[in-house]
Order: C-alpha cells, then sequence, then structure tokens
C-alpha cells in the first residue's frame, strides 16, 4: 500500500484516523502499532515477523545495556555489540547476501526479497540501542510505544529516518490539536502532489525518451532524460517525506524535516546538507564521528568520509553502481575539502551549475545497474560519436520547456514564498490556503483515478 493510492487515503488513512481519535489517550500507541502492522502486512505479512523479532531483540537488550551502562562498562558494550549484529544481520542477509554470493561463487538463493522499508527500520532501531549505550536516551520501559516508534507507518517504508532521541517524549505523551493536525493535512497534500503532478510526470518523460523506438539518441535528448530523472527522484523522495511528516502531524507527531531545497546547492557539501537529511545525519552521529570526523588529520578525515560514502551507497542497494555511486560523491567532497571549495564560495554561481551536473550525472550512476550504461550515457552527454540534436529532439524540447521551468521553479523556495505573500494579502477576505489545499487535492485525486498505481522509487532501498 503507498500513499499515493485511493485506497490508502481513502479507506486505510480513513479508517485509522476515526479509530485513532475515538480510543482513549492511553490506547493510541496501541492502535498505531496495530495499525502501522496492518499496513507493512498489506503487502509483505510474512515480514511482520522478522520486524517484531527486531523490535524484540533491541528492546530486551535494553534492559541489559542500561542495568550496566554504569557499573559495567564492558558487559554493556557487549549486549549492545549483541544487539546491533541481531538487528543488523537480518539486514545483511536479505539484502546482501545475494550480491557477495554472486560476486565470491556462492550459490544464491532464489526467490530472496527485500522485505520493504527494512534499512530504514534497522537503522531506527539500531539508533536507540547505540544512544542508550551512550546515555543519550532513557530506556523504553514498555514494549508498546517502542514498538510504536519502530513500526509507525508515516515513516516506516522510507524514512525519514527517525531516532528515538527525537521523539521518545512523543511516544509517552504529545499532543494533537486542530491547528496540528490542519497543518499535517497541508504538508500531506503539498507532497502528494509533488510525487503525482510533478515527480511521476517527470519519470513519465525520461521512460519515454529512453523507450520510444523513434527517438534517436542525441547529446541534447540524453540531458533531458538526465533532467527529467533528476526532477523525478527529488520530487518522488521529498514529496514522500512531506506526506509523512505530514502524516505524523495529523497524529500529534514531529518529525524531523529531511529535505531543505537541494538543487540550489552551490556545492556538493551544501548539497548533502540538504539531501536525505536524516541519512546524512545517521552515518555523521553513528559513523564518521565515532570514527574520528574531521578532529584527525587530513588523510585520516579523508579515510573517514570514504569509509561514510562507501557505506552511503552500499545501504542505498547492493549493486556495484551504488557502490560507484558512494565513490563518486566522495572523490567530490574531497576535491571541495583540499581547494575546490573555497572557490565555490567566491562564485555561487559557478558552484550552482558545478553542483547541478555533478548531481545529475550522480544520478545516471544511481539508476543504471549496467556500468556498460553508465559510461554510454556519459559519452552521450559530451558528445562522443553522438549527434548533438535531431529535428525531433529539437520538438520535444520545446514542448518541454515549460513544464521543466515549472519544475525548475518548485525546487526552489520561490512559490513557498508567493503563496505566503497572496495568503497574507487576501487571508482578511478569502481563506487562500484551505482553497488552495482542496483544489490540489482535487487535483492528485484525479491523478490516481487515471493512475492505477504510483510506487516510490525508495521503497526498494
Amino acid at each position: 500500500m503507498v500513499f499515493s493510492s485511493l485506497i490508502f487515503i481513502f479507506a486505510y488513512l480513513a479508517v485509522t484516523l476515526a479509530v485513532y481519535y475515538v480510543a482513549p489517550l492511553k490506547l493510541r500507541n496501541l492502535v498505531l502499532f496495530v495499525v502501522s502492522l496492518a499496513f507493512y502486512g498489506w503487502g509483505e505479512p510474512k515480514y511482520i515477523a522478522l520486524m517484531i523479532v527486531s523490535i524484540l531483540i533491541a528492546y530486551f537488550f535494553g534492559f541489559f545495556i542500561e542495568k550496566h551502562r554504569e557499573s559495567n562498562k564492558r558487559r554493556a558494550k557487549i549486549y549492545l555489540a549483541i544487539s546491533l549484529v541481531g538487528n543488523l544481520s537480518f539486514l545483511l542477509f536479505f539484502k546482501y547476501y545475494n550480491f557477495f554470493a554472486e560476486n565470491i561463487g556462492f550459490s544464491v538463493i532464489e526467490g530472496l526479497t527485500l522485505p520493504v522499508g527494512i534499512s530504514f527500520y534497522t537503522f531506527q532501531i539500531m539508533s536507540y540501542s547505540i544512544d542508550l549505550y551512550r546515555g543519550e536516551v532513557p530506556l523504553a520501559r514498555r514494549i508498546i510505544p517502542f514498538g510504536t516508534y519502530v513500526t509507525l507507518f508515516p515513516q516506516l517504508i522510507a524514512g525519514p529516518i527517525v531516532r528515538y532521541k527525537d521523539v521518545c517524549d512523543q511516544m509517552e505523551g504529545r499532543k494533537e490539536t486542530v491547528s496540528k493536525f490542519a497543518s499535517g493535512v497541508n504538508r500531506f497534500v503539498t507532497g502528494l502532489a509533488k510525487k503525482l503532478i510533478l515527480g511521476d510526470s517527470a519519470a513519465a518523460i525520461a521512460e519515454l525518451l529512453e523507450r520510444n523506438g523513434e527517438f534517436e539518441t542525441t547529446v541534447v535528448g540524453t540531458w533531458i532524460i538526465m533532467i527529467c530523472y533528476t526532477f523525478h527522484i527529488y520530487f518522488d523522495f521529498s514529496g514522500y517525506s512531506d506526506m509523512a511528516i505530514g502524516l505524523g502531524r495529523m497524529f500529534g507527531f514531529e518529525f524531523v524535516e529531511n529535505f531543505n531545497y537541494p538543487y540550489i546547492a552551490k556545492s556538493i557539501t551544501d548539497f548533502w546538507r540538504r539531501w536525505h537529511i536524516t541519512l546524512s545525519t545517521w552515518f555523521r552521529e553513528y559513523i564518521y564521528i565515532p570514527l574520528g570526523g574531521n578532529r584527525v588529520s587530513k588523510p585520516r578525515a579523508f579515510f573517514n568520509l570514504a569509509a561514510v560514502w562507501f557505506l552511503t551507497g552500499f545501504w542505498h542497494g547492493a549493486d556495484w553502481n551504488y557502490i560507484l555511486w558512494g565513490v563518486y560523491f566522495w572523490v567530490f567532497l574531497v576535491i571541495e575539502k583540499a581547494f575546490l571549495g573555497r572557490l565555490l564560495k567566491k562564485i555561487p554561481a559557478l558552484g550552482h551549475i558545478y553542483t547541478l551536473i555533478i548531481v545529475g550525472f550522480g544520478w545516471i550512476i544511481f539508476f543504471h545497474s549496467d556500468l556498460s550504461a553508465i559510461a554510454d550515457t556519459a559519452k552521450q552527454l559530451i558528445g562522443i560519436n553522438t549527434d548533438f540534436a535531431s529535428a525531433n529532439i529539437g520538438n520535444t524540447l520545446l514542448r518541454l520547456l515549460p513544464f521543466i521551468a515549472v519544475c525548475a521553479l518548485a525546487c526552489t523556495p520561490i512559490p513557498k514564498r508567493i503563496f505566503e505573500k497572496l495568503q497574507e494579502r487576501l487571508s482578511p477576505v478569502l481563506a487562500i490556503k484551505p482553497i488552495a489545499v482542496a483544489l490540489l487535492f482535487a487535483v492528485c485525486i484525479a491523478y490516481m483515478v487515471d493512475n492505477s498505481f504510483s510506487p516510490f522509487l525508495y521503497y526498494i532501498f
């Protein structure tokens, strides 16, 4: 079940909200726990047991970690290791076993599928165990609130990665209000529109150009495909994060932001402070800083960065293109730290163009599991053995320019600022926000009726 579906909005979400708000306050975590398991089991009921085992491992070993954290650090560390290995082993087996088996000549397991969301909820569980060992969070004494934290359906499948320290107080005592609920609805509809109207349209254009038999491979055509995929992955993933944050607010939660207009970044370093913020934060807090961060010699800091980016790439998928993708960004981050960053700060416009090109080609690496296809695309982008343009692709570009312009504008804070100014001027005589949200929601429903299934890109990670 995906958020951008009629059955989710008009059946699952409607029933869940009704049951949740009818239930007494002390039972609301239980309601969320049960409905979240039902949400997860909608597509893969066999993996509910795996998730519950993961929850139980972290929950029970948490008591031992807490018991010995002050009195016997070594024993507490052993219990922490058991908890982490127990949970991480599920992720390693389901996500990476066949990859390693294929590359070292072992037999692969046919039919081994990746449980949806395991990369996200495993990291959330691990953050609890690590932070408990560090003394940064209280012990989760009750299983239902802790289980609700792990399974909470708004962010279960594709994030944002919510650390226990960010919501532990909300698990035990949050306050649902009308204004927060309304804010959640607005945010959900905004994310839904980003995904359906912009993200899916960009994906459809890229796919049409890739597969259309009449399309002649040209420099211009390849750039259009790269640009459309760049829009697609942003509007799809940031739209999901918006929906998750909005749904959380409907139930009284405040989740951390996951995107901050990454395509206005003026360097790769700046980009990764704005894109998938919760994942970057997780790797910084639990990998980069424990390795020494940048408080060490420059060569060691570059090594620490390499470890983080190898793991970041590999976290996204068990294939060589994801590893290459991580190494690719590590190279540019090192170059920026070494010397390029100072130049980019002096010429912001150059930094912005450079960032968009580097990020755009990074998505080409991300998209193609075939490494030879990556090399071919790189050649096409710079015109090696490829015509610059054709009459067909020229006409296509002219038709697409308005859509590209709209997407480019939507990647910036400008539409939000314009809307806020209109709202400020018209709010005394016209309730502009509810009207705009209702109209946007109606358009989204039309898109959902026309398209029977609209999966999220990050579901596969």
